[in-house]
């Protein structure tokens, strides 16, 4: 039979011993958290959000919240992505309210960072955000910043944030692209700058196969139109190799009524790029 007393070890001290034994890891933990080993920084920050459920929501916010803040802006971007990648794991013990006050505007500041690396990275991680932390807290959130991203000054940003759309979509489905996702889109086939426009066949591109026919068929069928007939050659034969990507999703009737008809007048551009890729298109959907 074990007795406390023989072994020279009070009771008291063996129930406190699991507090004991937090608060020296904690110790430890907030030594590695700034430790000058970028390797150790990073397995760290994989793994240090599955301590909020064990130490629970006080610990959490007392202890482990501040060190989630430093190695979010860690000059290393795999730990501000490995803590990014597991946000779910603070969410369900400190509640989705506590974790936007606390580390979510860090992340948005990380979004808008002047180094367009460290966006580009953010934005990789946003449809696991959006997995995480839901529709309705995406939507006030981080879908500005998605848009935003889109008129970006550098090109690898725009191409992901276009890429990026097609997996929110995945997330959250059609209808949630044909509220919040497509008119925002579509306005920028408006745009005075023409690299803008551009970026709405990009998007085009990715969203054609996720979103619903009908949206194919009439928003983004309208946009096309528009489109073909722009100023700038490079966005007019885009228009072309948009339509020929997209072409299976394209109705019949669409394709008869409003898209032949607008390559046709592509075909007869005087740029010879234009030409090109408008007859691709015409075979495309013929």
């Amino acid at each position: 039979m074990f007795s406390s007393e023989a072994h020279g070890v009070s009771l008291p001290i063996l129930i406190r011993a699991p507090c004991l034994c937090i608060r020296i890891c904690l110790c430890a933990i907030q030594a590695l958290v700034s430790d000058s080993n970028q390797h150790v920084k990073t397995a760290l920050a994989s793994v240090v959000m599955g301590l909020a459920p064990l130490v629970g929501k006080e610990s959490t916010l007392e202890h482990l919240l501040p060190m989630f803040l430093t190695q979010l802006r860690d000059e290393c971007p795999e730990v501000r992505l490995n803590i990014i990648s597991n946000l779910d794991a603070v969410s369900k013990v400190i509640g989705i309210g506590q974790l936007s006050q606390s580390l979510l505007p860090a992340i948005v500041e990380l979004a808008e960072d002047q180094k367009w690396r460290v966006r580009l990275a953010i934005i990789e991680y946003m449809p696991l955000l959006a997995n995480q932390l839901g529709v309705d807290f995406f939507n006030e959130k981080f879908n500005p910043l998605c848009m935003a991203w889109l008129a970006d000054n550098v090109y690898a940003v725009r191409e992901a944030a276009a890429s990026n759309l097609r997996r929110l979509v995945e997330a959250f489905g059609s209808d949630w692209a044909k509220d919040h996702l497509i008119p925002k889109v579509l306005a920028m086939s408006q745009d005075p700058n023409y690299l803008h426009r551009l970026t709405t066949l990009f998007c085009i591109n990715v969203l054609a196969g996720v979103v619903s026919a009908d949206i194919v068929n009439t928003s983004i069928a309208t946009a096309l139109r528009q489109l073909s007939g722009d100023s700038v050659a490079n966005v007019r034969f885009n228009v072309a190799k948009t339509i020929t990507l997209i072409s299976a999703s394209l109705g019949r009737d669409v394709v008869d009524q409003s898209i032949k008809p607008a390559l046709q007048q592509l075909a007869a551009d005087t740029d010879v790029d234009v030409k090109f890729y408008a007859n691709e298109a015409l075979a495309a959907v013929a």
